[in-house]
């Protein structure tokens, strides 16, 4: 290291990744040399989970450190609650100017809008705030497709059908490459000697499913399997999900195979990308002064239980990576305990010697990163899933008396062995995932669902919103409890 105060920070997002295509985890077939190579330089999480689906809700749970069922971003185009602390005002009180290539989908709190033509108000792809954009990959994508029709390329049908035809051109004129390059140009060019905060949130492997150049070749469909079936004792709300998927007619085999086998095309693409950033910085001499934190927002279903992208309460949906190397410590540490996106705001906060804030639902995981076991850790994983907005009929809604949309959602609590859901409209499932890591065999012995049943409530009771419930207001100022209880004086 150099002996600069604080380190820099590449905080690298990548959209839709699941967390078991990941060589070093035991995928049999996708090859991810440089996500490896990271993992074995630093900690890898390999029980990692996102809190929500789509890209907005899990996105909120990662850059505030809460659940859902506090900051309450249920959808793509639910704003973000001003009030909230998040990963880039965290920066900033540590003295970093954080800086974004790519997108945040973070939509603006109206309340803080300039007025009814405040052109934040038009998309939910806005700028988490206390970032800066450095490049806005937001759709429609314009620096990029500027790009491309700068070489030639035709880019009159949109960037919709350029992502889609990502395979007719080369990998280095593809969307992550394009990024990655305005990525290193950035890096490259600093002379201020200060330390940095980049946040690179790549779009792939998010669908359209076209890997870029020859990765669209990388993997033969012939060799990357079926997907799982549905099963054939299902939910009516996973009929829905799958009617909704497949609104023609479900894939042929072939179909599915194509499918993913681009898929792992654009993984081993963006891995790609990855070993790019981290040769740059080694090149640079700053890979011994840099923090790098490499997660996603959420999974895809590929095909898995009938669905694909995200949705739902599967496995498949919700388990992404986590890989987090600090210089300061050593390295090839492999975490199996169950780690949750709303913990990568209180870690950073610990990395940049800054308080966890008071808002967090997550742990700080510092002591895994040290290699150490904390004197407790949680034992199962949490998520939710609210669909009020997809306008899905499901349900019974007890019209026009209660006018609320809380049905809609459901929370899932996943342990070693066992996976329970609950449905806001009172129903539910449990899996032995343990006897069938499927989520197919429903658990029968009801002494077992009722402790997932009471752990999924106290869960909730725990972590609801307790704002202002850790202060005391007494003799002209307030405290933070402990210490301003006052017995305690």
């Amino acid at each position: 290291m150099s002996g600069v105060g604080r380190l820099n920070v590449l905080f690298i997002t990548l959209d839709q990744f699941r967390g078991d295509s990941l060589s070093c985890i035991g995928h049999p077939l996708v090859r991810t040399p440089n996500l490896d190579a990271l993992a074995r330089s630093g900690t890898h999480f390999a029980r990692h989970y996102t809190q929500s689906t789509p890209c907005a809700p899990g996105r909120a749970g990662l850059y505030t450190g809460m659940y859902q069922m506090n900051h309450r971003v249920v959808a793509n185009g639910t704003p973000l609650d001003q009030r909230f602390d998040n990963v880039a005002r965290l920066a900033r009180r540590a003295g970093y100017q954080p800086c974004l290539f790519g997108y945040t989908d973070q939509s603006i709190d109206p309340r803080v809008a300039t007025g009814p033509d405040d052109p934040r108000l038009l998309s939910y792809e806005g700028l988490l705030p206390g970032m800066e954009w450095m490049l806005d990959l937001s759709g429609p994508h314009q620096p990029w497709v500027d790009h491309l029709a700068a070489h030639g390329h035709d880019v009159s049908e949109g960037h919709l059908r350029l992502l889609a035809t990502e395979n007719e051109r080369p990998a280095e004129h593809g969307l992550s490459a394009f990024m990655t390059d305005r990525i290193i140009e950035h890096l490259t060019n600093r002379f201020d000697g200060e330390p940095w905060f980049v946040h690179a949130s790549y779009l792939r492997p998010h669908p359209p499913y076209s890997a870029p150049g020859h990765f669209s070749t990388m993997y033969d469909p012939a060799d990357v399997g079926l997907p799982i079936a549905p099963a054939d004792d299902r939910h009516p709300f996973h009929d829905v999900l799958m009617e909704i998927d497949w609104v023609k007619r479900p894939p042929t085999d072939a179909e599915m195979r194509h499918v993913r086998a681009q898929y792992y095309g654009m993984i081993s693409a963006v891995d790609h990308e990855v070993g790019r950033l981290v040769s740059t910085l080694q090149d640079l001499g700053t890979w011994d002064d840099t923090i790098v934190i490499v997660t996603a927002d959420h999974g895809e279903q590929l095909g898995d239980h009938g669905l694909v992208q995200k949705a739902g309460w599967f496995e498949e949906s919700h388990h992404i990576p986590l890989i987090w190397r600090d210089p300061r410590r050593a390295g090839g540490h492999r975490v199996d305990r169950f780690t949750e996106s709303v913990d990568v705001m209180p870690t950073l906060a610990e990395s940049l010697d800054q308080p966890v804030p008071l808002q967090c639902d997550g742990l700080p995981l510092t002591p895994f990163l040290d290699g150490d076991e904390p004197a407790w850790w949680r034992d199962a994983a949490s998520w939710e899933f609210d669909w009020r907005f997809a306008l899905i009929p499901f349900g019974e809604y007890p019209w026009p008396w209660d006018r609320r949309l809380e049905q809609q959602h459901l929370a899932v609590r996943r342990t070693d062995d066992t996976a329970y859901v609950q449905f806001g409209d009172g129903s539910w499932l449990c899996f032995d995932i343990g006897a069938d890591p499927t989520w197919r065999t429903p658990v029968t012995d009801p002494a077992r669902i009722l402790r997932l049943t009471q752990d999924m409530l106290v869960w909730r009771s725990r972590h609801a919103d307790r704002t202002h419930t850790g202060l005391l207001v007494e003799d002209g100022g307030k405290g933070r409890w402990p210490d301003s209880v006052p017995w305690r004086n």
